[in-house]
């Protein structure tokens, strides 16, 4: 068994188990949901263990109760094999009336909610768990973190400088826990058997409706395309159909991209909507992500040549692994992460805010002078372009590049930052 890898997630689920009576954990399969509870966990139930299945279920359905016994804080991995079990944490929290009970995963939405009376508000809370950022699977130096960046605190510092072919090799990897600790070409196999599961089962099982494998391999090579654009769902079904399925309607394409973001494949991101000075429209429309950019890479049929040989594509990519990490080292400091595009054709890849208002801006490249100077002059012209009399300016001005040796602060205050060097 290899050595397990401390999460950045391991001491946010600490701190919320210590001032909540239960935790639900959700995210995509194989992030490592139920192997980072079972550090904190003194008990657990395993809800999909063969050997117990059927006697879950039943117990599930006439003593619930009994299944929730055992020293706390329990693990409840899978929960969602049996909906019932929410209300019954819900009532064990209320009735013995302490914190650090229950720690609930789940790989998916559960598809039939009628089980389900109770929200949960005050007893259970919700928590997103990611696959791996650079810096939990150790390749990022961490020279700069992004809570120095907020702090105003960041010191200009001399970094590991990644070549592209290792960052193609990263993007299509991704961040699985298995495949962070094996031989390079095993790594990059995870992803495809992750695709190959989402398409020939987990996409049906999501909901119980029976969906073509085809169709499902389809999407996601359509979906994986449109990486980071704010793409309207006519134009990925566009695609689909230019691609051969042409049996794919709207209500066909609804469904299963519902279908994908309820067992955590698809993780859009939502526009931020800024104080301006002009009178720009900004546009509202979500911009499209996997939930890490490997499945875009499997879902392509791409490896790291490719990429190196199409650099578009990497672009896009590299885009995606950039946004996850920003998500990761967010969540950690109380933060979200949008993404900004107005009328007048001004774009910011990503702004990240946090709780108390405080806000970076942040443009992501593959790297090289000419597209940094782009993005350092995007940022500035989105800088100046906010009323800041009516909101706080931008903590910081950053493009996040795919390699450098050195992290740091251009004379115009833009931070330029390798991402083989970020943190939380």
């Amino acid at each position: 068994m290899s050595e397990y890898k401390e999460r950045i997630f391991d001491r946010l689920l600490k701190w919320k188990l210590e001032g909540m009576g239960a935790v639900l954990i959700e995210g995509p399969k194989w992030c490592g949901k139920t192997t980072t509870a079972a550090q904190l966990c003194r008990s657990a139930l395993y809800m999909n263990d063969p050997k117990t299945f059927q006697r879950n279920m039943q117990l599930a359905d006439s003593d619930p109760q009994m299944l929730l016994e055992g020293d706390v804080p329990r693990l409840i991995d899978e929960w969602q094999e049996a909906p019932k079990l929410w209300d019954t944490v819900r009532y064990e929290v209320d009735r013995r009336g302490e914190d650090g009970q229950f720690v609930l995963t789940g790989s998916a939405v559960p598809a039939d909610m009628s089980q389900v009376h109770h929200t949960g508000t005050g007893r259970i809370v919700r928590m997103a768990m990611r696959t791996m950022s650079l810096w939990e699977s150790g390749d990022s130096t961490g020279d700069v973190s992004l809570l120095a960046l907020f702090s105003g605190s960041a010191r200009n510092a001399t970094t590991m400088d990644k070549s592209l072919q290792e960052v193609a090799f990263l993007v299509c990897r991704g961040g699985w826990p298995r495949a962070v600790s094996q031989k390079p070409a095993q790594a990059l196999e995870r992803a495809f058997d992750y695709v190959e599961a989402v398409v020939t089962s987990d996409i049906s099982r999501a909901d119980g409706v029976r969906r073509s494998p085809d169709k499902s391999r389809h999407l996601m090579r359509s979906y994986a395309r449109f990486q980071g654009s704010q793409a309207p769902m006519s134009r990925i079904r566009a695609d689909i159909i230019a691609g051969g399925e042409n049996s794919f309607d709207e209500k066909t394409l609804a469904s299963y991209l519902a279908a994908l973001r309820s067992i955590f494949v698809i993780e859009d991101m939502p526009s931020w909507n800024p104080n301006l000075r002009s009178k720009a429209a900004i546009r509202s429309v979500d911009t499209r992500y996997f939930t890490d950019a490997s499945i875009a890479a499997a879902a392509l049929g791409v490896g790291p040549k490719d990429l190196l040989n199409d650099l578009e594509t990497f672009g896009l990519l590299f885009e995606t692994m950039a946004v996850h990490d920003l998500r990761v080292y967010a969540q950690a400091i109380n933060g979200r992460v949008y993404h900004y595009r107005d009328s007048d054709g001004l774009e910011c890849d990503a702004v990240v805010h946090l709780r108390n208002g405080d806000y970076g801006l942040v443009e992501i490249k593959l790297g090289g002078d000419r597209l940094v100077e782009e993005g350092a002059s995007s940022l500035r012209k989105l800088a100046d372009k906010l009323d800041t009399t009516k909101m706080k300016r931008p903590s910081f001005l950053m493009v996040l590049t795919a390699n450098g040796s050195y992290a740091f602060q251009r004379p115009d205050d833009v931070w330029v930052v390798p991402i083989g060097s970020l943190r939380d």
